[in-house]
């Protein structure tokens, strides 16, 4: 495969993860907006966000982390060489070791729960304990649901199917909102609880139905013990995981340390994160997502190659998330106000929202250049290398956290900054440490490049101030004027992004027009 191929083909592949994933990340968005309508920031909804941290933590680690990165290489390397029949068979092993092992964690997780909760949330009161704890039981099993349908998104995206995965967290999403519209007159924070299991399953139901259409029947067959691909998987598996548990360790920092703050200083984080997941979701992980399969396809002598795809893989991804950074950091308080500040949202969450936001957006760029080079240290099998940046990650936060909220009083703000300063020292490093193993440099801020995009980035910034001081955000109008206002913004620095972007030459305008016209053909 040449190198313009493949770029076009990752371009391609980003761009329909993009398409699918914008509306369940709107739909998302749609579920934030109903529950902060109805519980506000809370204590008690406090509670629930510990629990389903505890919950969506083991998901992120075992489903979507550390077999995604073990699964697709082999998987997809199987289906290449070794043809439908053979990487079919893999997959049905690996459900079989999957259930097993989802299984163990759930009911491990469900016995330790008082012990979690405790760790999770050292500054609770007994009532609150108590509702996270039992919260935390009640989801669990949601870990089994998500489980298998990462699986089957591993095996779409290596057959080259990227939309369905994509839109399936959509369906989720429309599962818990119906669900809360149903019992709204009478609506409970256990309601919330039962609205993501019965989201989760709806989730695995429409990936395991699409991997049938597409020829492989997900139905646990007896692992084999002379399955060399199997096995390859499986020592894969657990480096990762020690490396991608070291790396959950971030949003526990938040939880812990935000649990001795003012009571719903934990819920204004999980909301300016939920915003945060649009362009996190849009962008970063469908370019991450159709990275990897491409990665493990790709001949490991060719380092060369490698480097290459790697560096436009990142200055592609930053390409697309600078202007969404700069422009998060510049209207975050209009977007919180349009989106959350109705009902029991009081005018302190709003403020505060919008502050974790801005300062969230500035870790953008760094979160999409760690996202990126992690799939290509998974690709090249460097679990050493992927586990030194998550622990590069987590120190960074930790140190960070606990100077800015403790010792500078920077309450939520300062676990905010915190996050976004971890993952940008995390991408430098990864870059570094990529290409030492490659023993080449990245090579992706040349001069040329970083002034385009520096001309760009400041034109942008400087046509939203203006639009802000000629055009007052419509504080007391309608949720229609708030819309328009919000559309209008975003809609002109696009279009001051592109124009500048295109009259500087910029490649990765290119490349898009490569992926959409390879794609009509």
């Amino acid at each position: 495969m040449k190198k313009n191929e493949k770029l076009s083909g990752m371009v391609r592949h980003a761009i329909t993860m993009m398409l699918g994933t914008s509306l369940s990340r709107i739909l998302g968005l749609a579920r934030e907006m109903f529950t902060a309508a109805f519980f506000g920031a809370t204590r008690q909804l406090d509670a629930f966000y510990i629990a389903y941290t505890l919950a969506n933590l083991s998901r992120q680690l075992l489903a979507e982390g550390a077999l995604s990165a073990s699964f697709v290489p082999i998987f997809s390397k199987t289906l290449s060489f070794d043809g439908k029949d053979k990487a079919q068979n893999l997959a049905k092993q690996s459900l079989s070791v999957l259930i097993f092992g989802a299984t163990l964690v759930i009911l491990v997780g469900i016995f330790l729960a008082p012990l979690l909760v405790k760790i999770m949330a050292p500054g609770f009161v007994a009532e609150d304990r108590t509702l996270a704890i039992a919260l935390t039981r009640y989801m669990f099993p949601f870990l089994l649901f998500v489980s298998i349908g990462a699986l089957a998104m591993g095996i779409l995206n290596s057959m080259g199917s990227f939309f369905v995965p994509a839109i399936a967290p959509a369906v989720s999403n429309f599962a818990y909102i119906l669900f809360l519209i149903i019992f709204m007159k009478n609506l409970t924070i256990w309601n919330l609880a039962t609205a993501v299991l019965i989201g989760g399953i709806c989730q695995m139901l429409v990936q395991w139905y699409w991997c049938k259409k597409m020829g492989i029947k997900l139905i646990p067959a007896m692992p084999q013990k002379n399955n060399q691909e199997l096995k390859s998987m499986m020592t894969l598996f657990f480096p990762y995981a020690a490396g991608l548990s070291l790396n959950q360790v971030n949003p526990v920092i938040s939880r812990i340390m935000g649990s001795f703050l003012v009571g719903g200083s934990i819920s204004v984080l999980n909301y300016a994160d939920r915003v945060l997941q649009l362009p996190l979701g849009l962008f970063v992980i469908a370019i991450s997502q159709a990275v990897l399969p491409i990665l493990s396809r790709h001949d490991a002598e060719d380092t060369e190659s490698f480097r290459d795809f790697i560096r436009d893989a990142l200055r592609f991804s930053l390409f697309v998330v600078l202007p969404v950074a700069f422009g998060l950091f510049l209207i975050s308080e209009e977007i919180i106000n349009l989106l959350f500040y109705r009902g029991a949202f009081s005018l302190w969450a709003w403020h505060a929202t919008s502050v974790s936001l801005a300062i969230y957006g500035i870790g953008l760029p760094g979160m999409a250049c760690s996202t990126v080079i992690l799939r290509a240290m998974y690709a090249r099998k460097m679990p050493k290398g992927a586990l030194n940046v998550t622990a590069v990650t987590v120190c960074v936060n930790f140190c960070a956290s606990f100077i800015l909220t403790y010792v500078l009083n920077f309450e939520y703000a300062g676990l905010a900054a915190a996050t976004a300063i971890a993952f940008t020292c995390s991408g430098i490093y990864g870059a570094w440490a990529l290409s030492r193993n490659l023993k080449e440099k990245l090579g992706v801020f040349t001069r040329d490049w970083v002034l385009k995009m520096a001309v760009s980035i400041i034109l942008m910034i400087f046509t939203i101030l203006i639009f802000k001081k000629y055009f007052s955000y419509p504080l007391s109008g309608g949720l229609g004027y708030k819309s328009i206002w919000i559309v209008s913004a975003i809609s002109i620095a696009f279009i001051t992004y592109m124009l500048s972007t295109l009259s500087l030459k910029c490649t990765e305008w290119q490349w898009v027009y490569d992926a959409i016209k390879s794609e009509s053909k």
